[in-house]
């Protein structure tokens, strides 16, 4: 089957670097467009060049698809590499900025001649950037700013990306006779937004170790060996990330999982609780701590036996950051955590109604096929002109759409939304009349992100005041590893979404991860219903929820906290009283 994505981020690719070099506008599109429609396909580009059905595609014209054709027949495109190797790569680095499109890194490189992050650094410190037109002495201080930004996660991966890497480690590893576990450790398996490097555990027999290291030096994915030992190799991988994997005996494999996750400040609360039992636990057992009365430890096959012994129970790994978790298994008042199979729908998805690539039904059929119940769209409102915005006209033409679209599927509810901008006021994109015609209203903030603290507070809270409003959107509006989110007080704002009944959504983009899990547990407390959303626009996008999941989980959400793992009527009900 042909990796979509990886064409999909070429043909991205080619959009970009056509920009980098002052090519028409509508080609650059053109390329963009295509690589959005290649990320939606829901059939194989291998079987739509067999049958002939590739020219059908929306978006892709004669010369993508000669494109496509190539690459499914060769595993290259020679126009890209032509076009990549025509632009220093240190040009492309430039654009990971936050602040510098194509245009101004353009103008750089023709104006200047710089070639690099370390020349852009060296040119706006020594103040020659301010000269060029649309830049100034603030651009140069923000584009330092971005550069130090940049620097300080450098080492830094997205949960998404050293998943994925590790998933596949981990399936190689698995098929080896003589291994009888392996699983992510670290802060991965604790599901946290950004991954510092990947820890992989292996239970393991003696003469399987050379086997499982040899397969694991030898992967595809990996780059460069660091170290390699009897029970411990460390590995670079492609994507930059290092890869630490450790083998131990079945007897160790409990503790070096539960020791290797983590995180730091949980294993002292763990250690200590152990030591008043007159124990020493490392990664390897518990044992005696010389000169304490004490029972003899227990050997345990588990995690959850290592909790037990301590009079605990089983913490999940996601909850594990020192944050009261040890006092609420004590007393049996852990969380029962929402899982992925607890969800029955989501609401925040783009359709080609705004810049989604998928049709109504198309992503609505994707959402049944995965076992939903109900799906809501919430394409962008009319400002959002860049994102094909709809008018008030437009939505009228969506909502009888959707109507019909609901007649064609069986046991299964397509739900009218929008998600509206807020403007700079606080007020809304539409005005109440156009609101009231949907069943539902996601708010977002999309412009005008350089705000203060109080401005941006006082934004989003004049826009939950909207009785119209449903949920809060993005709610800080960050992009992890490339842009902080905007400066709010989200206590505030999550006090405001309680006293009004709003509720706030966990955008599970990969990128966003945003509501935060730590302001997530606050907003449980508070009794504000989450919703979580993937920000899908194409049918694969539905599929991040799993990303969202585990920030809930990180949060100490249950099923009842997050109001898409609710039944339909539920679902109604809330978005009829939250308008009242």
């Amino acid at each position: 089957m042909v990796d979509k994505k990886a064409l999909s981020r070429i043909f991205y690719e080619i959009g970009t670097l056509l920009e980098l070099k002052g090519e028409n506008r509508f080609k650059c599109i053109a390329y963009q467009t295509a690589a959005r429609n290649i990320d939606a396909l829901t059939v194989d580009i291998a079987e739509l060049i067999r049958t002939d059905e590739l020219k059908n595609v929306r978006g892709i014209g004669k010369t993508t698809a000669e494109n496509i054709v190539e690459y499914v027949q060769t595993g290259r495109i020679e126009f890209y590499e032509k076009l990549r190797s025509s632009i220093p790569a240190g040009v492309m680095d430039m654009l990971r900025v936050q602040g510098l499109g194509p245009k101004k890194v353009k103008l750089l490189y023709e104006k200047l001649k710089i070639k690099s992050l370390e020349q852009l650094k060296k040119a706006a410190e020594d103040e020659r950037l301010r000269d060029i037109a649309g830049f100034g002495q603030k651009t140069e201080e923000n584009i330092l700013k971005g550069i130090a930004a940049l620097n300080n996660v450098s080492d830094k991966q997205l949960y998404s990306t050293a998943r994925e890497a590790a998933n596949k480690i981990i399936a190689e590893v698995d098929t080896i006779k003589g291994v009888n576990r392996v699983e992510a450790a670290g802060s991965l398996r604790r599901k946290k937004e950004i991954i510092g490097d990947i820890d992989i555990v292996v239970s393991a027999t003696e003469a399987a170790s050379e086997k499982v290291f040899e397969k694991f030096v030898t992967h595809p994915d990996v780059a460069d060996v660091i170290a390699r030992g009897d029970t411990k190799t460390s590995v670079i991988l492609k994507g930059g990330i290092n890869c630490d994997m450790r083998i131990v005996e079945e007897s160790e494999y409990p503790f070096a999982l539960n020791y290797f996750t983590g995180s730091k400040e949980h294993n002292v609360e763990v250690r200590s609780l152990a030591r008043k039992l007159g124990w020493s636990l490392n990664e390897y057992s518990f044992s005696k701590v010389e000169g304490m009365k004490a029972k003899t430890p227990p050997s345990c096959k588990s995690e959850a036996e290592i909790y037990e012994s301590l009079g605990l129970r089983y913490i999940e790994p996601e909850l594990r950051e020192a944050a009261g978790e040890l006092d609420a298994a004590a007393e049996n008042k852990l969380p029962k955590l929402i899982e992925y199979k607890d969800l029955r729908g989501t609401f925040h998805c783009h359709s080609t109604y705004s810049d989604g690539a998928n049709t109504l039904e198309e992503i609505a059929t994707a959402a049944q096929k995965m076992g939903w119940e109900y799906l809501g769209i919430a394409d962008h409102s009319q400002i959002a002109v860049y994102a094909n915005g709809l008018t008030p006209e437009k939505v009228r033409e969506q909502q009888k759409e959707i109507d019909k679209v609901n007649g064609k599927l069986k046991g299964f509810r397509l739900f009218k939304g929008t998600e509206v901008d807020i403007l700079g006021d606080g007020s809304l994109d539409y005005p109440d009349k156009v609101l009231a015609s949907f069943e539902y209203v996601v708010a977002s903030i999309h412009s005008r992100m350089k705000m203060t603290e109080a401005e941006a507070t006082k934004r989003i809270i004049k826009a939950l005041k909207n009785k119209y409003v449903t949920m809060l959107g993005h709610p800080t509006g960050r992009l992890l590893l490339n842009r902080d989110g905007y400066p709010v007080n989200m206590i505030e704002v999550i006090n405001a979404a309680a006293d009004y009944g709003k509720s706030i959504e966990i955008n599970s983009h990969p990128l966003r991860l945003d509501l935060d899990w730590r302001l997530v547990k606050y907003a449980r407390e508070k009794g504000v219903p989450i919703c979580i959303n993937p920000d899908a626009h194409n049918v694969d996008g539905l599929k991040d929820v799993e990303y969202g999941v585990g920030i809930a989980r990180k949060g100490w959400l249950e099923k009842k906290n997050v109001v898409n793992a609710w039944k339909t009527a539920e679902v109604e009900k809330l978005f009829a009283e939250t308008r009242k």
